[in-house]
């Protein structure tokens, strides 16, 4: 029987979203929230996010538009198992549950094309290139294991109803890995960098499409997330602790 995972009691939202996640390891940063903030959910909507971790995403699109369903897939079980008390610590577990497994093997469950919207926040390092974290949690959230990018957007695109959206946030350095495998598959899209600071190159880029249509590619403005006095700026503020929409 594997060691219980010693957790810490968090919030996002400015509170709104109670979080307990692994005390070591990965640890949930502002990357949900700005995925769940992109997502064009309307009440009614059904919503999968792939690679829930511990539910941050889920809940705080939950959060911002009450009358959505949300599903998480996640593969590691503990995680998973944290996820559900999440759920239930927010108290909404009547529209947002979690499934526990594979994307590269989809649980008979998730039947392809019956979701709304699809997001997800994958691993953003290529497995060989680095060196993986110390922490095997750590090393499964942030470098490609048996399911690298390509993976995760076949997948992406099998779970979308048509016209329904794929959003993705990743690294802005592999933007062009990630435009690759969506070329021809999604239109209407729209990529919105997210900079670090004034002048200072993009780190994150948020990339929606939506299925079946064929509008040109966008590159929007994008988000400047830090004053120069390192404090989050106006915009950043309003999604991460107002839990504000951001339209892609």
């Amino acid at each position: 029987m594997s060691e219980p995972i010693e957790t810490t009691d968090d919030a996002l939202l400015d509170g709104k979203v109670r979080l307990r996640q692994p005390k070591e390891g990965y640890r949930v940063a502002i990357d949900p929230v700005f995925l769940a903030a992109s997502v064009p959910a309307a009440p009614g909507d059904t919503v999968l996010d792939v690679g829930t971790g511990v539910g941050a995403a889920a809940l705080c699109l939950a959060w911002r538009v009450p009358a959505c369903r949300v599903v998480g897939l996640e593969v590691q079980r503990a995680l998973g198992q944290l996820a559900s008390r999440n759920i239930d610590a927010n108290g909404v577990g009547d529209r947002v549950s979690v499934i526990i497994g594979d994307l590269q093997r989809p649980p008979p469950r998730l039947a392809p094309a019956s979701f709304s919207h699809v997001m997800a926040n994958p691993p953003y390092m290529e497995s060989g290139r680095v060196d993986p974290a110390p922490h095997a949690g750590k090393a499964a959230a942030t470098v490609e294991g048996e399911a690298d990018l390509a993976a995760w957007v076949r997948f992406a695109l099998l779970m979308a109803k048509q016209n329904g959206t794929v959003t993705f946030i990743h690294r802005a350095d592999r933007l062009d890995a990630l435009l690759a495998l969506l070329a021809g598959r999604l239109g209407d899209i729209a990529v919105l960098p997210l900079w670090p600071a004034p002048e200072k190159p993009a780190v994150r880029v948020l990339v929606q499409g939506r299925r079946d249509a064929g509008g040109p590619m966008r590159l929007l403005p994008g988000i400047v997330l830090h004053r120069a006095d390192g404090g989050f700026t106006p915009a950043a503020t309003a999604v991460l602790r107002s839990a504000s929409a951001l339209p892609l």
